[in-house]
C-alpha cells in the first residue's frame, strides 16, 4: 500500500462519510445508481432521488421491467436524462445477457450504456472488492493538486496520466473504502474553491499546497461562449383544468420526455394552438431562462384557458391531456413540470 493510501485509509476512519444510503447494503445495483445519478449532481441532492428510486424499483430486475415513464418520473429533476435511459436499458442487457446481474466483468460493464471506465471501476471496488482504480471529477482534482499535473484533465494525454496515477494509487486492500474515501476527500476537503488544505492529510506531499498552486489546478476548460434560443411554451389547458403534454422526439435535449407544445415566436403559437384546440385569449406569463451546459434557453410561457379540444388524441401516443395531479407519474423536465405546478388559477386571471 502507497503512503497516499495509508495516509487517506487513516483519514478516511475519523472523517470519511459512512453513513450514505447506497452504502447499506452496498452491492452493485445501489453502488452502481449511485454512481449515475452522481455525475455532474452533488451528493446532498442525489439523496433523496436515490432514496424514491429504490423504494420504487429495489432491484436491477425491477429497473429492467419498469416502464420508460417510471424511471423518467423517478429520474424528473435530476437532468441529463439519458442517463435515465442508459441505466434503463443496461438493467434490460443484464437481464437479457447477465442472469439479471452487473457483471464482474470491467470489459462487460463498459459494453454497458453508460458505463464508462471509472463508473465500472467504481462498481467493482465497492460492490466486489476488486482492484479497479476510479477516476471521477473529485478524484481528478485531488491527483492533480497532489501530483501538480498541469493541463485540463479532459485532454487525453492528463487523463492518461491522471489514471496512471490512480492506478498505483488504488490499493489491493480496502479497494472499496479507499473508492470511497478518494471520492469523499474530493468532494469534502480538496474542493473546487478555497479547499480546506488544513483538514487534508495529503498536505505535506501536496505539489498544489507546497507551491500554492490550488487555485490554479486543475487547469480549468478553455472558456467557450454560450449561445441563446428562445421558444414559446404554449399551455393549453382545458375546463377540466387538464393541460395538453407533447412527447418530445427521440434526439435532442429533455429527449423523449413529456413536455409542453413549443413554437418559435407568439404568432407560430397562435396557430399552433388553434391547430389544437378552440381558443379565445391567451395569457403571457412570467418568462424565464433555463441553462443546459451548452446554451442557455429563453422561455415565453403562453397560457391558453378554457381550450376546448378540436381532435381526440387517444390514437396519438405522443399527445395526452393530463391533469395536473398526475403530472408526478411522467417524466417531464424539471423546469416545465415547475412550471405546471405553479400556474395561476382561472380566476386569477
Amino acid at each position: 500500500m502507497t503512503p497516499f493510501a495509508a495516509a487517506l485509509l487513516a483519514w478516511f476512519n475519523r472523517h470519511g462519510r459512512h453513513d450514505l444510503p447506497w452504502q447499506h447494503p452496498r452491492d452493485a445495483y445501489r453502488v452502481w445508481l449511485s454512481e449515475i445519478m452522481l455525475q455532474q449532481t452533488q451528493v446532498a441532492t442525489v439523496i433523496p432521488y436515490f432514496q424514491r428510486f429504490v423504494e420504487r424499483l429495489p432491484a436491477l430486475r425491477d429497473l429492467a421491467a419498469a416502464d420508460e415513464d417510471t424511471v423518467l418520473a423517478l429520474w424528473s429533476g435530476l437532468g441529463y436524462y439519458r442517463r435515465a435511459r442508459f441505466l434503463h436499458r443496461a438493467a434490460q442487457l443484464c437481464v437479457e445477457l447477465h442472469n439479471g446481474e452487473l457483471p464482474h466483468d470491467l470489459d462487460a460493464l463498459t459494453a454497458l450504456p453508460g458505463i464508462g471506465r471509472s463508473t465500472a471501476g467504481a462498481i467493482l471496488a465497492q460492490a466486489y472488492g476488486l482492484r479497479f482504480p476510479i477516476l471521477d471529477g473529485n478524484v481528478k482534482r485531488v491527483l492533480t493538486r497532489y501530483h501538480g499535473i498541469a493541463g485540463h484533465p479532459g485532454e487525453s494525454a492528463v487523463e492518461k496520466q491522471l489514471w496512471q496515477r490512480a492506478e498505483a494509487h488504488t490499493p489491493a486492500e480496502r479497494t472499496a473504502d479507499y473508492t470511497q474515501a478518494i471520492m469523499d476527500l474530493g468532494a469534502t476537503v480538496c474542493v473546487r474553491t478555497r479547499p480546506l488544505c488544513d483538514a487534508c492529510p495529503m498536505r505535506g506531499d501536496c505539489v498544489a499546497h507546497r507551491e500554492n498552486l490550488t487555485a490554479q489546478l486543475p487547469t480549468p476548460k478553455p472558456a467557450k461562449a454560450i449561445p441563446t434560443r428562445s421558444t414559446v411554451m404554449l399551455i393549453l389547458r382545458d375546463t377540466d383544468g387538464r393541460v395538453l403534454l407533447q412527447r418530445r422526439v427521440a434526439q435532442g435535449v429533455w429527449s423523449g420526455l413529456w413536455s409542453l407544445p413549443e413554437a418559435d415566436d407568439i404568432d407560430n403559437a397562435w396557430r399552433e394552438a388553434q391547430q389544437r384546440a378552440r381558443i379565445d385569449d391567451a395569457q403571457s406569463l412570467t418568462p424565464f431562462v433555463h441553462v443546459f451546459s451548452h446554451y442557455r434557453l429563453q422561455i415565453q410561457p403562453l397560457l391558453f384557458d378554457g381550450a376546448a379540444p378540436l381532435h381526440a388524441i387517444a390514437d396519438n401516443a405522443d399527445l395526452r391531456w393530463c391533469a395536473i395531479a398526475d403530472l408526478p407519474t411522467l417524466g417531464l423536465p424539471a423546469p416545465v413540470k415547475s412550471l405546471l405546478l405553479a400556474l395561476p388559477e382561472p380566476t386569477e386571471l
